[in-house]
């Protein structure tokens, strides 16, 4: 089954600084830039029920119609280039929905020759329990026309969507889904489409767009004056096999204790794991003050906070660690300081190359931090009222895995934090060279001790 589409415009234009960004992150991790293919998976709501492969296709091909960066891909120079029409492949699985997903981004995208979405759909077999031409892992090849709606039963019950990380980001990708089950559910969106790349890349050439710029330019160019010019600047070992890993802790003490952090002081649960973060990045490395790249949604504007495209870019969040002797000192610095990240996040990828460069060359050294911060959440829970004795014992439940290893990365220090079922997710996936494998996993620990501790003592403990 293909996705047809035939939208009501196409064009060419510079990318936006957000594709700009993501653009030169990708060149720098390829060839290994699958790293950043993400999707989603839609359970078909009941009320949409039964959900035949046609029905399920109309309403995607519906998506990427209403949905311009859908059917924008990468050309020359670079630029972006909407196309009016073209079709989708669809993937037909009786499997899994999760493993379907990670069988569609295993691979990096053809960035200029595919479209940036692909499509899995998961089909139950009504007839026989099973499916014809099943190919191994549970994806059935691509019947075509109405014998794929009869092969596999007709109704699907889950939708699979892999973005490249040009067409969207998490938030966007958020948005995708949303109007994808209001098409399901109803026929259509109301409304009319929010600002596609396109308008995004004229709005930042404008007036209004080039004042944002020169304030966000301004904050990154004061702070790259007294930031140390990298924090992970020695390499310590030699990497065993692929330099970089990823280790993930899911904590639920370490839920508890945010919640718990954050609802006392006033702050955002992010806030509180970006300062903490920033104390241990300190320790690790020796230096008072820590530079720490927070990934930052820059849907501040009502017309693009349901826009499916990639806004997301990283802010600068600076914490002089020797402007407090407790977490609340520190947190209460942390959070004007958090404020002003957010808001330079929202900058023309090219003043930020200029500053480096010329301040690299005023400081003589390369001037960048290599270390950054990325909460992946959409909902933040505070809750005071989380006792020490249950936070403590919850500490016990902790468990720290090793999900990847790859041979490339933009950066040395990635901190990801996530909700998962047992509870806080945080990932670091990191260059070996300069944080081996055991310091990775002692870092998330101290993570979690550090955070528990603050919960409930006014004294920050010594780290390490």
């Amino acid at each position: 089954m293909d996705i047809r589409f035939s939208g009501s415009r196409s064009g060419t234009a510079p990318l936006t600084w957000g594709q700009r960004a993501i653009w030169d992150t990708i060149q720098k991790t390829a060839p290994d830039d699958h790293y950043f293919n993400f999707g989603r998976v839609l359970k078909v709501p009941r009320r949409a029920r039964p959900l035949t492969v046609e029905r399920a296709v109309e309403a995607l091909g519906a998506l990427v119609e209403r949905h311009e960066s859908l059917r924008t891909r990468l050309g020359a120079g670079p630029s972006q280039v909407l196309e009016t029409s073209g079709a989708i492949a669809v993937t037909l699985s009786t499997g899994d929905p999760d493993r379907l997903l990670d069988t569609l981004a295993e691979k990096a995208f053809d960035y200029a020759g595919e479209w940036p979405l692909r499509v899995g759909l998961v089909v139950a077999d009504e007839t026989s329990g099973g499916t014809a031409g099943e190919a191994p892992g549970g994806t059935a090849e691509r019947p075509s026309g109405d014998t794929a709606g009869r092969t596999l039963g007709g109704t699907v019950t889950h939708i699979v969507l892999v973005f490249c990380h040009l067409a969207a980001d998490g938030l966007g990708a958020e948005a995708a889904i949303t109007d994808l089950r209001l098409l399901l559910l109803r026929g259509a969106v109301p409304g009319p489409p929010p600002p596609s790349p396109l308008d995004l890349a004229r709005w930042q050439r404008s007036d209004q767009g080039l004042r944002v710029a020169r304030i966000a330019a301004e904050h990154w160019e004061s702070e790259y004056r007294r930031i140390p010019p990298t924090m992970f600047d020695r390499p310590v070992a030699a990497p065993e096999g692929p330099p970089v890993w990823r280790a993930q802790i899911v904590s639920r003490a370490l839920d508890l204790a945010v919640q718990r952090i954050a609802a006392v002081h006033g702050v955002s649960t992010s806030t509180v794991l970006l300062a903490a973060s920033s104390v241990l990045v300190g320790a690790v490395t020796g230096h008072d003050v820590c530079a720490m790249l927070p990934i930052v949604g820059n849907r501040f504007r009502a017309d693009t906070a349901n826009a499916v495209t990639t806004l997301s870019q990283e802010g600068l969040f600076v914490l002089d660690l020797r402007r407090g002797t407790t977490f609340a000192d520190l947190l209460g610095v942390a959070k004007p300081a958090a404020l002003r990240a957010y808001r330079s996040a929202y900058h023309d990828p090219d003043d930020r190359d200029r500053l480096t460069a010329r301040i690299g060359r005023e400081r003589g050294a390369e001037i960048h931090p290599y270390c950054c911060f990325n909460d992946m959440r959409f909902i933040d829970l505070v809750d005071a009222s989380h006792d020490e004795r249950t936070v403590r014992q919850a500490m016990e439940e902790t468990v720290l895995t090793w999900p990847l290893s790859q041979d490339r990365l933009n950066c040395r220090f990635c901190l990801h934090v996530t909700g998962e079922p047992g509870g806080l997710g945080v990932s670091l996936t990191a260059d070996t060279r300069f944080l081996p494998r055991p310091a990775m996993e002692r870092y998330l620990y101290d993570l979690e001790s550090l955070l528990v501790e603050a919960a409930f003592r006014e004294v920050l403990e010594p780290v390490g």
